[in-house]
């Protein structure tokens, strides 16, 4: 259900029954002046008169009521009752928008308080067609994100799909909303907005607020690939250029992009992975950590500079080194606790 028809169904719900009673004091009103009148009066004459009782306007009457104690009588009946239908929809009214905007504060404080209970979480400035690929392979491989997008319609198409989402509405750009979203706190930030200055500006606030924080930002034009680089970004991606290899890679080499493929869309969330070993590892030979599984395939391990690809078990794994590794998010957690990390 969108959010149009979610505010429609709440806003029925809300006032089907003040509605039905008003129409119900209408339809009697008017057939009641079309007594009163002899049955001489027109539909709309009935109509009217019953309408500027019910609002208590105070226009002329079209229905002569002076020679007629009883249409009188029913006249004040059809106030009152008028009156107490729209006191009732008026109350109603003041509830449902109070409930809203009460819902609404408390709904973002609840989401305030899922963000700042979060760490080394990550963080994607910008929710268009990248910033969501971005959202899904984060769920997918089970990490925690906060996102921050400006359009609110790109928010609410966002919102349908992850209606659980830590959604932040404004602009990435601001830093009071990049502390919102726990940027002191976040393992990295996505710098994923359309806009090749907006991502310049995220890069440059996010590295203040937190030097620690891996940065990756969207760079259309390549003339702005230095400055971002100047100004602290660790990793930039250039859609357009990353498209052009992609498609050759399906022409030239079609069996490996088939099965990276297959792999992104497994059901048993298969990555390659890469886990670093924490410092104050004492060094040890690497059967003696890792153990066969079949939530876990190490493929290589980089020392420095240089990588040690399909490592016998002698291999003496040290502090500093990353291991690089097929994995579903359980044989990521798996890994990280076998090396004395926190799972993430």
């Amino acid at each position: 259900m969108n959010t149009s028809t979610a505010l429609f169904v709440r806003t029925w719900m809300a006032f089907r029954w003040p509605l039905l009673v008003f129409l119900v004091v209408m339809l009697i009103g008017s057939f009641g002046f079309w007594i009163v009148s002899d049955f001489k009066a027109s539909l709309l004459d009935c109509v009217y008169m019953t309408f500027i009782t019910v609002a208590t306007i105070g226009f002329g009457e079209t229905i002569d009521l002076a020679h007629s104690p009883g249409g009188r009588i029913f006249t004040m009946a059809v106030a009152t009752a008028g009156i107490a239908t729209v006191t009732y929809t008026t109350s109603k009214l003041t509830a449902f928008i109070l409930e809203g905007e009460l819902n609404t504060t408390l709904r973002r404080r609840r989401m305030q308080d899922r963000i700042d209970a979060l760490r080394q979480h990550y963080i994607i400035c910008g929710t268009g067609r990248v910033g969501g690929n971005v959202a899904h392979e984060l769920t997918s491989t089970g990490r925690h994100w906060v996102a921050i997008e400006e359009n609110a319609e790109v928010v609410a198409a966002f919102r349908e799909k992850y209606p659980d989402a830590l959604l932040i509405h404004g602009d990435a750009q601001d830093d009071e909303l990049l502390v919102r979203a726990g940027v002191e706190r976040a393992a990295g930030v996505f710098a994923a907005t359309g806009d090749d200055g907006s991502n310049l500006l995220i890069t440059l606030s996010a590295k203040q607020q937190n030097p620690g924080a891996r940065v990756v930002a969207r760079c259309h034009e390549v003339r702005n690939i230095d400055k971002l680089k100047r100004v602290g970004a660790d990793a930039i991606v250039s859609p357009d250029f990353t498209g052009g290899m992609r498609i050759a890679s399906s022409m030239i080499r079609p069996s490996v992009v088939g099965f990276l493929d297959e792999m992104l869309r497994s059901e048993h969330r298969l990555r390659l992975e890469e886990v670093a070993v924490p410092e104050g590892f004492a060094p040890r030979a690497l059967a003696e950590v890792v153990a066969p599984s079949r939530d876990h395939i190490l493929l290589a391990v980089k020392v420095g500079t240089q990588w040690e690809f399909n490592p016998a078990g002698e291999f003496m794994l040290e502090s500093g080194q990353i291991l690089v590794a097929m994995v579903n998010p359980q044989g990521r957690d798996a890994l990280e606790r076998l090396l004395g990390r926190p799972a993430a």
